[in-house]
């Protein structure tokens, strides 16, 4: 057994807000949970290649929206899956950030970066 905090670890910086990632593959466990942070009027496109994702809204809004143009709202309690791999453009609320716990399956190593681009979707 083991406990680690939000203040043991690095806030990584991915482009449309932050990650602290609180669980990575190091630790064994399979999967990953990071908490993450999408800035209030932010629109990242992400698509992870190598992992499966689920993230639990646990504070503020957003949404999730698919390549056609299909949008979901997110708020405090929704759950999103992203179990094909789906690129997404995630954006954080008009007025207010957005906040998840993101759960990766396999885990990431936790070095990963986004590279933010207009024409594509930034992967890992």
């Amino acid at each position: 057994m083991f406990t680690r905090s939000r203040d043991d670890v690095e806030k990584v910086e991915w482009g449309g807000g932050t990650s602290e990632r609180l669980l990575v593959d190091k630790d064994n466990m399979g999967f990953a949970v990071a908490h993450t942070v999408v800035r209030a009027g932010s629109s990242s496109k992400l698509q992870y290649r190598n992992h499966l994702e689920a993230c639990y809204c646990i504070g503020g809004s957003g949404s999730v929206v698919e390549p056609d143009g299909t949008e979901h709202k997110i708020t405090e309690g929704t759950i999103y899956v992203l179990d094909e791999h789906d690129a997404h453009t995630l954006k954080g609320g008009d007025n207010e950030d957005l906040i998840l716990v993101s759960i990766f399956n396999p885990a990431i190593t936790g070095n990963e970066k986004h590279e933010l681009t207009e024409d594509g979707y930034s992967s890992y």
